[in-house]
This record gives structure tokens, C-alpha cells and sequence, in this order.
């Protein structure tokens, strides 16, 4: 089967492209870009010599992408962007995977408040499927537009929308701190993001209301069947890249931390991608980094009547490219953990 990657010259354009060049059961057909068309993927990617052939970066332009001899397109686009793309090749027959935040969100309304814009192209919303694999049915049968969840989301969705949906925990009262590498802030030229100002260095940043708070509420939102609004902190970590995320939450009835890892046990039955740790074992970016896994683990706190749980992932793999790839494998009924171990 062909794909193409649209947009693949950011950290995790270069992750699917590395992804996709060794799946066992696709072809890397096209991977586009405007700032690099016409030069060697090889070239711009050298860590990939060898794996490429002669593919080449090409225009990225909507409609010469539509009409591209691939079947699955992964948009590695800015929000905003990847709207264009997606409407034209779905309108062509094809079938996308977009980790951009255009279509994480169920209202247009909802976006325009948190991405200060009116939304690119509301029509397509209700075609959209969030897909966070471990948690939601994917399939091409509920249509042909994914929408790969961002990488905080994953970090504190996974772990806690089982726990809401069993009534394990209070729907109020949820508080997640995360910590982020800077590749998580994408590939550019930025004094903030420099060597100097980062190494040794830790910071908040998109405090009370980062973006992917939205997405993080209505998901929840969703598992607990009503508004859930919790307190979230992001922070900028000194290391290249990973996700560790805290969280504390309110214990519905008496603290049993067997309970929530039975419950996890339960809802995770067979995902190769989401790992449990025993109770007091707490998740380490370093033991994740390169993985399409999170670790994640609980303990009680019988002085404050709450659970805290701990998880961690890779913010360019399970957090953007390697999610996207575990999603298209579901849907085209590949084993899910192909070209992923």
C-alpha cells in the first residue's frame, strides 16, 4: 500500500518518514515540502541514507497532492493548514491521517476560542475520528479523516478516561502537571529555544489555558458524560525530547490502587503500546524515548484521599508519529504494532 507524508520537514514529519520507510507492509510513495521540494529526502535526512532510494521532496501543493498515486496521507502540517490538504484529498477518494489540531475538536466553535481563528473547514468535523488508538474504535469503516490526538493529550487521556468511564475517580478536582523536551515546540530558529537558554533550565509556559486543554477537557468530557474542567501545567523540560506527565485526582469512594490498575488491565487487554507499572515504579522518559509505548502507574495518597498517576511516552512517536502509524495499521487491519517495534 502507497503513502505519502505531507509536510515532512519538522521533527515529526522526519519521524514518520523514518517510521514509514521501514514499515513492512506500506511503501513510501511521496513525502512532501514547500522549504525543501526538489532536494533528496536522503539529503535532508541522512540518519535515513540508505532507506530512500531516489525519493525527493515534492510541491506541496493541495491539489497536486490529491491527485498523487498513494492511498493514505499523514498531514504533518500547522493547524490551519492541514484543513486545505485534507479537504482536497478527501475529496479525491483518499484517506488521511492528520496530526495537526484541526480536526481534534468536535466544534468549530470551540476551536475558534482556544486557536483564536475561525475554523478552516467546519464541514469536515463531523467526518472526523479522534484517534487515540488504545481508546477508540478506528476504522476506515467511520470514514477517512483521523485525527491524531496531540502529545499532552496522550499522556493524560490514556490513563485516565478508563478510570472515568468506570467512575473510579471524581470528575472534579484533576490536576496535570507535564513536563515536555523542546522538540515539542517544533523545528525552528528561536533564541527561547537555543542551546544556551534551555540546558539547565525548567519553565511553565501557556499558563492557565494551553491549547491542548481543550482537547484534554472534551475527551474527558466525554469518558465522564459531562463538562469536566481540570488545572493543567505545562512545562518546558532540558532534554531533546519525552513526555512526563503527573497527575492527581480526586478517589471516588475509598483509595484501592488495585482497583485502578485492574481497570487498567481490563481496558488495555492485548494493546501492545500501553504498559503498566507496578505501584511505587514510576515512568521515566529515558526508558521510553524511541517507543511507540507509555508507561503509566498509580499510587494512593491516603493523606489527601487521591490517587497521583504518573506517565510517560515519546512526544514524537506515541505523541504524534508513531500514534498516527499504530492508527492506520488498526484501520487497515494490519497487526497494530507493525513497523512500531
Amino acid at each position: 500500500m502507497k503513502t505519502c507524508i505531507v509536510g515532512a520537514s519538522g521533527y515529526s514529519g522526519q519521524e514518520l518518514v523514518r517510521l514509514l520507510a521501514g514499515h513492512p507492509l506500506v511503501e513510501l510513495a511521496a513525502v512532501t515540502s514547500r522549504s525543501l521540494a526538489g532536494q533528496s529526502v536522503e539529503e535532508a535526512l541522512p540518519a535515513l541514507r540508505g532507506q530512500l532510494g531516489n525519493l525527493s521532496f515534492t510541491s506541496s501543493d493541495p491539489g497536486d497532492v490529491a491527485s498523487m498515486d498513494a492511498e493514505v496521507f499523514f498531514l504533518a502540517l500547522p493547524h490551519g493548514t492541514a484543513s486545505e490538504y485534507a479537504a482536497a484529498l478527501l475529496e479525491g477518494g483518499k484517506k488521511v491521517i492528520d496530526l495537526s489540531a484541526d480536526f481534534r475538536l468536535g466544534s468549530a466553535t470551540l476551536y475558534e476560542e482556544w486557536y483564536g481563528a475561525p475554523h478552516p473547514a467546519p464541514e469536515l468535523l463531523a467526518q472526523a475520528t479522534y484517534g487515540l488508538p488504545e481508546l477508540n474504535d478506528l476504522s476506515w469503516d467511520n470514514g477517512s479523516l483521523i485525527a491524531a490526538p496531540g502529545c499532552y493529550p496522550t499522556s493524560i487521556l490514556l490513563p485516565l478516561v478508563p478510570l472515568l468511564e468506570a467512575g473510579l475517580i471524581e470528575a472534579k478536582g484533576i490536576v496535570a502537571n507535564s513536563f515536555s523536551g523542546v522538540s515539542g515546540a517544533g523545528r525552528q530558529a528561536n533564541e527561547r529555544f537555543s542551546f544556551c537558554e534551555r540546558n539547565e533550565s525548567a519553565v511553565a509556559y501557556g499558563l492557565p489555558g494551553h491549547r491542548h486543554l481543550s482537547e484534554i477537557e472534551e475527551q474527558l468530557g466525554l469518558a465522564a458524560g459531562g463538562e469536566v474542567v481540570i488545572s493543567f501545567q505545562p512545562h518546558l523540560a532540558p532534554m531533546n525530547r519525552g513526555i512526563v506527565s503527573t497527575i492527581s485526582v480526586v478517589a471516588a469512594g475509598a483509595l484501592d490502587a488495585g482497583a485502578i490498575e485492574e481497570r487498567w488491565r481490563e481496558r488495555f487487554a492485548g494493546r501492545p503500546f500501553a504498559h503498566l507499572l507496578p505501584s511505587g515504579e514510576f515512568p521515566d522518559v529515558a526508558h521510553v524515548v524511541g517507543s511507540n509505548r507509555v508507561d503509566f502507574s498509580v499510587v494512593a495518597d491516603l493523606r489527601t484521599g487521591r490517587y497521583v498517576i504518573t506517565s510517560a511516552e515519546d512526544n514524537l512517536i506515541k505523541g504524534a508519529g508513531g500514534q498516527a502509524v499504530q492508527a492506520m495499521n488498526l484501520c487497515e487491519g494490519f497487526d497494530e504494532a507493525a513497523g512500531l517495534l
